[in-house]
């Protein structure tokens, strides 16, 4: 005969509980874990280089949409031995010790991080084919003063054209800088490059992959062509690359990291009362301004005017940085 049931059976009966994994703020603590430096990045995975071996890594998943660059150091944990079909794990990167930053335009809320722990931005120009563009040398040096690296001027191509004519403009600036020809010796440079680790941007078709050969002979980096009609060059580095410099006798070692060719450079992460610091010969003359002057092209009484009149201050100068800031606070590229 079945049992029947009454109103008082639910005070003994007892639901029955989930069996679930009890929750935890501990975090792994990856003691086992091993520094590696970023040598390149290539649709989510990384290649490192590790104890002198390269090995490929992936993003663990505790690292969430943080950024791992080019030049970052990192400690991986896993198969860390290089062998073919192996992958580690990236848990953990490094504080940063300097960051080089560029957003889209100016007009682009969102800044994207180029490379990281880098000393020293070389700025690659040619002197011609194609034309020299000093408003993107001054966009990159902000970037370098922004960014606390050190910056070079590198001029390409001399065999076309004198760099005097630049280099006067930036003299003053006491921006230090080489001038290399095509198929001449890159001594100069490597000089430069030594102890630092260097990053080299600069347009397509300026030289920058042939310097990089000429640097490191193994690189194999693609030389691209400068259009005859638009006088662009071709982007040929498709992502970043970090790369030994061969030991010198007498030199420190170095490190250079090949960009793809750009061709703006947005300071949409620089503020724009900052801007003048990337300028000290100018900034001297401005420390007479009247309270709020952002040293504009309307600003009155502004100490920038006042050393034009006088004939203290190179107007190509002046020029470069107000047109510099005039396209910042417009939000539009100059």
């Amino acid at each position: 005969m079945s049992r029947r049931y009454d109103e008082t059976d639910h005070e003994s009966y007892e639901r029955p509980r989930r069996r679930t994994r009890p929750r935890t703020k501990d975090r792994p603590s990856y003691d086992e874990a091993v520094e590696a430096l970023v040598v390149t990045v290539d649709r989510g995975r990384f290649t490192l280089l590790l104890e002198g071996r390269i090995v490929m890594a992936m993003k663990s998943r505790p690292l969430g949409r943080k950024g791992v660059v080019v030049g970052d150091r990192v400690r991986v944990v896993g198969d860390v031995s290089g062998d073919d079909g192996t992958l580690a794990r990236i848990v953990e990167v490094v504080p940063r010790t300097t960051t080089l930053r560029r957003t889209a335009d100016d007009d682009d809320p969102v800044e994207r991080i180029i490379v990281s722990n880098a000393s020293q931005l070389v700025i690659v120009t040619a002197l011609a084919d194609p034309e020299p563009r000093p408003r993107m040398i001054d966009r990159c040096l902000v970037a370098a003063y922004a960014s606390g690296m050190q910056p070079l001027l590198c001029l390409t191509k001399a065999d076309l054209r004198d760099p005097e004519e630049l280099l006067s403009t930036y003299r003053s600036l006491g921006v230090p800088w080489v001038v290399t020809k095509r198929g001449d010796d890159v001594s100069a440079i490597r000089e430069q490059l030594a102890g630092h680790t260097s990053v080299m941007v600069g347009h397509s078709g300026v030289g920058k992959s042939t310097l990089v050969n000429a640097l490191v002979p193994d690189a194999h980096r693609t030389v691209g062509h400068v259009n005859a009609v638009t006088g662009r060059g071709r982007h040929t580095s498709t992502s970043a690359y970090l790369l030994a410099l061969p030991e010198t006798e007498g030199q420190e070692p170095g490190w250079i990291i090949d960009t793809p060719g750009i061709r703006s450079f947005g300071l949409a992460h620089v503020e724009p009362e900052l801007l003048i610091e990337a300028f000290p010969d100018l900034e001297e003359m401005t420390e007479d301004c009247p309270r709020g002057c952002t040293h504009g092209f309307t600003e009155p009484e502004c100490g920038l005017d006042a050393a034009l009149e006088a004939g203290t201050t190179d107007p190509a100068r002046v020029e470069s940085f107000r047109r510099l800031l005039a396209a910042r606070e417009s939000k539009h590229e100059d």
